[in-house]
């Protein structure tokens, strides 16, 4: 792959996280909506963070939680391929909530994003309570995504395809998991990555992991079971059929 192409995934990779912080922003703006029920806030919120998974399957560009479902599918170059939408995606994020901090949506979604960070970094006992819980919730974000993204992909029907992701985006948001790139967002947004760095960069690659081991969990299953039933089940050899019989008398009245 040479460097533009590599810089195209990159760009694409940006261009996916920007749109999932369009997703994260209105989710967050919802709590205003909802008077500050966090029930309907996630309810009604999930239903149009939909619109970034949405716009970027519809352009194509690189989501790091879609694209790791398909590890096992391609060959060992495309860890590289996932390392670099994984920056892009962060670079995305990254943007999205700095063009924000310039306006008045900073005033009322940044508190509202530094609360949801601190809860999710101090869940549990101690740390390691914390990131177990991270990365089993990633995890199940994942599943949710290859739902989406798999039925995006493979639907027959229009209809199908939209409410794949309507339903796999709004079902990840509504059960409190994961989603590494979303994460991405509310860290940003809440001032928190920039504030306490390690702690919250750590937090995010573990997510990220979660995501990844979610992800492509469906999948490999689906292959190994795939594979086994070929060895249970081996096709029968073929059998030549039988010649008609006026053919097999024709062939016997050459050979007299």
């Amino acid at each position: 792959m040479d460097k533009r192409k590599w810089l195209k995934e990159l760009v694409y990779g940006i261009l996916a996280g920007f749109c999932i912080g369009l997703g994260g922003t209105f989710l967050l703006s919802c709590n205003s909506v909802a008077g500050g029920d966090p029930i309907l806030m996630k309810v009604f919120g999930a239903l149009f963070f939909t619109i970034g998974l949405f716009t970027i399957c519809e352009r194509g560009y690189n989501l790091f939680t879609g694209k790791v479902c398909y590890v096992f599918d391609n060959k060992p170059q495309y860890l590289l391929f996932l390392l670099v939408i994984w920056v892009g995606n962060l670079l995305g994020t990254m943007t999205i909530a700095f063009i924000e901090r310039f306006t008045k949506i900073n005033d009322s979604i940044q508190p509202v994003a530094k609360a949801m960070v601190e809860a999710k970094m101090t869940y549990g006992d101690n740390f390691g309570i914390t990131l177990l819980s991270l990365f089993c919730l990633g995890i199940v974000c994942d599943v949710f995504i290859f739902i989406a993204v798999n039925g995006y992909a493979k639907s027959k029907y229009q209809m199908g395809k939209y409410l794949s992701l309507i339903f796999g985006v709004t079902c990840f948001i509504v059960c409190g998991t994961e989603h590494s790139i979303a994460d991405m967002y509310y860290w940003c947004i809440s001032g928190e990555l920039y504030t306490n760095f390690g702690k919250s960069i750590l937090c995010i690659l573990v997510i990220t992991l979660g995501n990844s081991v979610g992800g492509f969990l469906f999948p490999v299953i689906e292959k190994y079971i795939g594979n086994y039933k070929k060895k249970e089940d081996p096709v029968a050899p073929k059998v030549e059929a039988a010649k008609p019989v006026e053919e097999a008398d024709d062939l016997e009245a050459e050979t007299k």
